[in-house]
């Protein structure tokens, strides 16, 4: 991987979080709620600016991978104590009142707890609405990103399937012969294996009888095309002939130029498919643990986008923006506390039962879900970082 895809990749996860917080910033306007500060990153304060049309700071911080918005009062300390997204004063090396020293020195900045303009203040509808916009955006920008795509690009229809070495063993025929991960065996003997399907060369491979002539194989090498010689081996543990390879799939595809009411149609299909994926892996991790060792931290997220783009180029970029954009959107949809969805939750049983639920059990549920959520992204992350060195 070289710095310019992580810095791609870094720059694809930047686009899905702040997209997300404007979603949240952009609803909390429209319903006319105060937002103190817009920001994105995390850690150090890089630099900042603020509107005075608004009243509202926007802050980059140093690390790229998360975002926020801090509404009215939620930038101070009251009664009730800190508010998880912001440190206290003195962290930021603010001045404060010695005589109370959650409140900054201005007496007109402290924030009263049952100030109207405080974010839990606000009629249910209106949060909710603005809670729901976040992952709204993600779904809206894969949506978008992907029309625009097929409507320049045109509409893929997959035509059939070229077999393509995704690995070679370390050891055997193919490593001698000199095949690479990414090649394409075109002909064997002169007799074509692009017939669509994987199962022509693999059984052309098989058939192969001991002490028979080397097969001579032609072999295209991104622009290239080679001439190569291999001897298939016999292989006990499959009782059949192997060269040592792992062969996969590569779409053979054709596109079709179309309208843009005819991209923003399979725009919607191709999202509403990625969605059923997602979920139906999702529903799979809870129930049977299937994928959870697959799962990766924002380390093994830029590993894979880098990998990916390095191989694909702007159209791998596009995929996977389109992918993990509908991936983030249903994440933050899901009742844990800490997401939106756990925001969600208590705002269907607030109109249940037609009270919020008191602040001090809200802010326990809400750090417990942030204590776990950070301790998963941690051992990702030491997971990934271990995965890098391998």
């Amino acid at each position: 991987m070289t710095l310019l895809y992580i810095l791609l990749a870094i720059l694809l996860l930047a686009i899905l979080i702040v997209v997300h917080e404007l979603g949240h910033f952009w609803a909390a306007r429209l319903m006319r709620i105060e937002v103190s500060e817009f920001g994105v990153g995390f850690g150090p304060k890089l630099f900042s600016w603020k509107s005075r049309k608004h009243d509202t700071t926007f802050v980059i911080r140093a690390i790229p991978l998360g975002g926020y918005n801090a509404f009215f009062g939620e930038t101070q300390e009251d009664a009730a104590g800190p508010v998880a997204r912001k440190r206290a004063p003195e962290a930021e090396g603010e001045e404060t009142d010695a005589a109370n020293p959650a409140n900054p020195a201005n007496p007109a900045e402290a924030v009263d707890a049952e100030d109207p303009r405080r974010f839990e203040k606000q009629p249910l509808l209106r949060r909710m609405f603005v809670v729901l916009m976040g992952p709204v955006m993600n779904f809206l920008l894969a949506f978008v990103v992907a029309t625009g795509y097929y409507w320049v690009s045109g509409i893929p229809t997959v035509t059939g399937i070229d077999p393509v070495i995704s690995s070679v063993n370390a050891a055997g025929p193919a490593y001698d012969a000199g095949l690479q991960a990414g090649d394409i065996i075109t002909e064997i003997d002169g007799v074509s294996m692009l017939d669509g399907t994987s199962e022509t060369l693999l059984r052309t491979l098989g058939a192969f009888q001991p002490g028979g002539e080397p097969l001579r194989l032609t072999v295209r090498r991104g622009e290239e095309t080679l001439s190569l010689e291999l001897t298939p081996a016999w292989n006990e543990d499959e009782q059949r002939m192997m060269i040592g390879v792992m062969i996969g799939g590569m779409y053979r595809v054709e596109t079709e130029k179309t309208t843009l009411a005819g991209a923003a149609s399979a725009s919607a299909e191709m999202c509403w498919r990625a969605a059923g994926l997602i979920l139906n892996a999702l529903k799979n991790m809870v129930t049977t643990g299937e994928g959870l060792d697959q799962t990766s931290g924002p380390v093994g997220i830029i590993s894979i986008v880098s990998r990916e783009v390095a191989s694909g180029g702007f159209q791998a970029f596009l995929e996977l923006l389109i992918t993990i954009s509908i991936n983030l959107g249903l994440m933050n949809l899901l009742p844990i506390p800490g997401l939106d969805g756990s925001k969600l939750l208590l705002g269907v049983l607030e109109a249940v039962r037609g009270k919020p639920l008191p602040r001090e059990k809200e802010a326990i549920v809400n750090t417990v879900g942030v204590v776990l959520l950070l301790g998963l992204m941690a051992v990702l992350t030491f997971r990934d970082v271990m995965n890098l060195f391998r």
